[in-house]
């Protein structure tokens, strides 16, 4: 097959005139029988690699795929699309499962959608066998690595059955995230040549890196979603405990947010999700250890309120946000502190040793990022095995803020804790320099220590972050496990004896993403909700922002220029495209009265 049929579906379908990076060589792979390796930054457009060449085939597509809620999503897009697509899993009873694969039968759908799960189950195997399976797409395909940031068994059995089937479907593999050693093991379990790897790199160009250290994380939280009213994004925290605790305080000022991990009821989950599929609600609260799932395009923000375990998984939750490809940030909330909810979980993990080693020294690479000064895309394509100049749009390359001498301050700090003789974590430290008169700072009798109280004028939460401050400049160090001691480092000894000083930059202060949306963008939206809610599908799955700030720019008012917009095919023009060029000329017409 050659690709002028897959451009002209690129087009009538999808409403793209040209491929992205990497998707014209991907579907060359694909569409001349070769297995291969996808491996494109999220939002990069690797589900196009498949879905057109599923159009092109007489048989099947088999997309695996390890999140189920992200299942509907897709195939609801794919349908608006006029694509026919289905999806198989445990959200379905038996008899619709049976119908579903009856209708595959008939040839009724081009892709179906399944979870790594369903192909550990014989009897669905067998019934797969009996379909004209040609392409088996495998999604996520770091799963499948043991050296991966989220590695899970089920994918393991993969190679298995896709000897299995009967008509020996050759693999394509995309994952968003893969370190070389990922990508080389990818290829070995599903006999993938290395040589058919497409790796379009893992810069975002859209997407800008913020890492904001030792702030009161509340206190900027909300004034970023302030600044940044209206915009849909995505928070993240490490515990069940903490997801609670954010949503609550949004709730309590007066922000649409709800909460999303594995301890919810099956119900109120999925409910909170599709309130913000729908843009029902305006942040979600999430785990990083539940994956969210979703295929939101309008994802303008990515908030970590907790450090992660892995730069890997840190870098696929920030590619959430800017899927579309419009201006979007990826914001990192640092403290030092957070550094042990991860610890914890490593040591309360089942790996062994050894794998445990590894997750620790991950976890070091997520400290080194969020400490570094240099630039902080730079940072993650190194890791990543890419080179790069520097980006120019990170927080580290565009940072002005002044340095203020905090010298004194952090004498005070280290000279307590020399005192205290290095027998005490932050929070004592905190507590004894602000003077608190707790039982245990009388049980131990701190309040005779020469540098009780000297920072009574400062909240003690101030203080603690200070102490976050220099332990991650390296003034200070944290021994031990859950509940670490404080040391001063030579750095710290140092500054103690007055041989150098201590500068902070001052806090980071929260900006807004993009220019106030026009009039004309908001009446598109809210057409487009409308439609959504009548259809009962996300907003996104109709048109995405880029397509309607497409819109405003060129203000479409016949078929023809409707067409040309980005994202828009045949399909949607039809559905679609007399009530939106209604609204684009009430709207100019009201600028000519």
């Amino acid at each position: 097959m050659d690709l002028t049929a897959a451009q002209k579906i690129l087009k009538t379908t999808f409403g793209y005139d040209t491929f992205r990076p990497g998707q014209r060589a991907v579907i060359e792979h694909v569409l001349s029988g070769e297995s291969s390796l996808a491996i494109m930054p999220t939002g990069g457009g690797k589900s196009l690699c498949y879905q057109i060449p599923a159009l092109l085939f007489n048989g099947i597509t088999v997309v695996v795929s390890p999140l189920i809620s992200l299942m509907k999503d897709q195939v609801d897009a794919l349908n608006d699309s006029g694509v026919p697509a289905t999806f198989i899993n445990s959200s379905l009873e038996w008899p619709e499962i049976q119908d579903r694969l009856a209708a595959l039968h008939r040839g009724d759908y081009k892709l179906l959608y399944v979870a790594p799960e369903r192909l550990d189950s014989a009897a669905f195997l067998e019934a797969l066998g009996q379909l004209p399976v040609d392409l088996l797409a495998v999604d996520e395909a770091h799963c499948i690595s043991q050296w991966g940031h989220d590695f899970r068994p089920s994918y393991l059995a993969l190679s298995t059955a896709i000897e299995q089937l009967p008509t020996q479907p050759q693999v394509l593999a995309l994952t968003a995230t893969a370190t070389t050693q990922v990508a080389a093991d990818i290829c070995q379990q599903l006999k993938i040549d290395p040589q058919n790897e497409v790796n379009t790199g893992f810069a975002r160009d859209n997407l800008d890196l913020t890492v904001v250290k030792d702030q009161d994380t509340d206190r900027y939280i909300l004034d970023y979603l302030k600044v940044n009213e209206g915009e849909t994004g995505i928070i993240y925290a490490s515990t069940r405990k903490e997801v609670t605790r954010l949503t609550a305080m949004l709730g309590r000022h007066h922000i649409k947010a709800a909460a999303y991990h594995a301890g919810l009821d099956d119900d109120v989950r999925r409910q909170n999700q599709e309130d913000f599929l729908y843009d029902r609600i305006q942040v979600m609260v999430a785990t990083n250890a539940f994956g969210m799932g979703i295929d939101k395009s309008n994802v303008r923000f990515v908030i970590h309120a907790q450090v992660p375990g892995t730069l890997e998984a840190y870098y696929q939750e920030a590619g959430r946000a800017g899927r579309d490809g419009l201006p979007s940030e990826a914001i990192l909330l640092f403290r030092a502190q957070d550094l042990q909810i991860q610890h914890f979980f490593i040591d309360q993990s089942e790996r062994d040793d050894d794998h445990k080693q590894r997750e620790y020294q991950k976890l070091q690479v997520m400290s080194q990022y969020a400490n570094t000064e240099d630039c902080l895309q730079q940072f993650i394509l190194a890791y990543f095995g890419e080179k790069s100049e520097p980006c120019g749009r990170c927080s580290n390359c565009r940072d002005d803020r002044e340095q203020q001498d905090i010298t004194l301050d952090a004498q005070k700090v280290l000279s307590c804790v020399i005192r205290l003789r290095s027998r005490y974590g932050k929070s004592m430290v905190a507590q004894v320099l602000t003077g608190s008169n707790n039982q245990r700072i009388r049980e131990n009798h701190l309040e005779d220590v020469k540098t009780y109280g000297i920072m009574a004028s400062q909240r003690q939460k101030t203080v603690s972050e200070l102490i976050d401050f220099l332990t991650a400049t390296g003034y200070l160090n944290a021994v031990g496990g859950q509940y670490p001691t404080l040391q001063v480092t030579e750095q710290g000894g140092e500054v103690l004896r007055g041989e150098s000083q201590v500068y902070r930059k001052m806090a980071r202060q929260a900006k807004r993403l993009a220019p106030v949306d026009d009039e004309l963008f908001q009446r598109l939206r809210g057409l487009r909700h409308t439609l959504a809610e009548q259809q009962h599908v996300p907003p996104f799955v109709i048109f995405s922002d880029k397509a309607l700030r497409a819109m405003c720019a060129d203000q479409p008012q016949t078929d023809e220029a409707f067409l040309a917009v980005k994202g828009v095919g045949q399909s949607k023009l039809a559905k679609y495209g007399a009530q939106f060029m209604n609204e684009i000329r009430g709207f100019l017409a009201g600028k000519d009265d």
